[in-house]
């Protein structure tokens, strides 16, 4: 970087930062830090033209636009020109086109790099009482998002098959692998919504080289055949997740008993396994073991629930019955936290209309919901809350009432701004959900 430019370059990234708090004293300060950044940018090489949609007001703009509720481009350079002037500097253009141009000129990576090492950096300063029994659990869950219907987005993203042409929108699944103590994205995955090797099966493995041994992989039922598991174990990775009824069946009789209706069993190699080639089907091993439990669901006024958990975790003093029971109940923040990026902040209709800025529309979603997290925690730990109990949508709306603020003292001194820091904090951490594990809330389905 120019001399001339790292001064500026200091001074954007800390507006940025204290756009979500990372300023001053408090916790998870070190998540959106000036090597972070930097990271981010090292793609662009060491120079850039000085102007006024540098790679970091881009960025800044971008986020506003995901973050509120109208996303157009035009209130997005709207809200640049009040910040200039509210900062005594000249008016930009109120034209789009310089805005858009910029947006393009940025690599799909410097998005996709920041969201993922804010997420990763969430993660990994989590505190031990948020933890599952000292380990760190994560979540996979697949959905889909539906783009403009440009001939580019429906070359790379058809819509279904089964849809007559000029009636349907290009259509993508994305795979998000979601850290439970926290909700933030450590890692995502794209693809067509079909073909081979299109599935979220397939997009899982692509993605979890983000686990470590340890880690536990909370899933569903389409995670637990075979294969899966047998990759996962070899990586020191353990499962939990719902028995496949479409592949095998669960008989308490058989295998070595712990308790009632909870037992260690092998799981002998399929006769055949589709998606593998015949040299990697024989080098599997002929079966793995594997711990079934039936766990029940009970909710007054409702019919009494059974199933089948399936899991790697075979010491039942470590794990018992009530803890799997307790942590497979808990995949449906999955569920909640794909509703809050997709409903509450806009993301299952994107806007774009080349596939290459879908994907940087998708990222800058998952940069903005990580600091948005990445805020509900600090406010967690300055009020001695859960994460968990933490209100998303309470958050954003908090967050952005209090964003005039922010930028109107972002240059005041240290003690103004941390005492608007908490101020905030104390006002998010009002907002609280309640631990509702049976709520049953059916998935919106699209008219498209």
């Amino acid at each position: 970087m120019r001399h001339s430019n790292h001064g500026r370059f200091r001074q954007q990234v800390q507006f940025l930062r204290r756009q979500f708090l990372q300023d001053g004293n408090l916790p998870f300060t070190d998540i959106l830090t000036e090597k972070v950044v930097a990271q981010a940018l090292s793609e662009l090489g060491k120079d850039w033209l000085d102007r006024i949609f540098s790679p970091l007001v881009t960025l800044w703009v971008f986020l506003g636009q995901v973050l509120r509720g109208d996303h157009s481009c035009r209130a997005a350079v709207a809200r640049l020109i009040a910040h200039r002037l509210a900062r005594g500097q000249r008016p930009c253009s109120a034209e789009t086109g310089a805005y858009c141009q910029a947006r393009k000129r940025l690599p799909e990576s410097f998005f996709s790099d920041a969201a993922s090492l804010v997420g990763r950096g969430l993660d990994g300063k989590a505190e031990q009482r948020w933890l599952w029994k000292g380990r760190r659990v994560y979540m996979f869950d697949g959905t889909t998002v539906t783009m403009p219907d440009t001939p580019e987005n429906q070359e790379a993203y058809p819509q279904v098959y089964n849809q007559k042409p000029g009636l349907g929108f290009p259509i993508a699944r994305l795979g998000a692998i979601t850290s439970l103590w926290c909700g933030a994205i450590v890692n995502l995955g794209f693809c067509r919504y079909a073909g081979k090797g299109q599935g979220e099966v397939s997009l899982l493995r692509r993605l979890w080289d983000v686990l470590l041994p340890g880690d536990v992989l909370l899933a569903d039922s389409l995670i637990s055949n075979f294969t899966n598991i047998f990759l996962l174990q070899s990586r020191g990775i353990e499962l939990v997740s719902r028995l496949n009824k479409a592949h095998r069946r669960a008989d308490f009789r058989r295998g070595k008993r712990l308790g009632n209706e909870d037992h260690i069993i092998r799981w002998f190699k399929p006769t055949s396994i589709r998606s593998l080639d015949w040299k990697t089907y024989k080098a599997l091993p002929e079966y793995i073991t594997i711990r079934e439990t039936r766990i029940r669901v009970v909710q007054p006024g409702f019919r009494t629930k059974a199933l089948v958990v399936v899991t790697t975790l075979l010491d039942p003093q470590q794990t018992s019955t009530e803890d799997l029971a307790t942590l497979y109940r808990a995949r449906w923040n999955n569920e909640l936290d794909l509703r809050s990026i997709k409903s509450t902040m806009q993301m299952s209709e994107l806007r774009c209309k080349t596939p290459e800025m879908v994907r940087k529309e998708i990222w800058a979603h998952v940069l903005a919901y990580n600091l948005i997290r990445t805020v509900m925690a600090q406010a967690a730990a300055a009020h001695d809350l859960l994460p968990r109990s933490i209100s998303f949508k309470g958050t954003l709306q908090t967050l952005e009432a209090f964003q005039p603020l922010l930028e109107l003292r972002a240059d005041w001194g240290g003690a103004h701004r941390l005492g608007l820091y908490q101020d905030l904090l104390r006002a998010i951490a009002t907002h609280r959900v309640a631990d509702r594990p049976d709520r049953f809330e059916p998935r919106l389905k699209s008219d498209s």
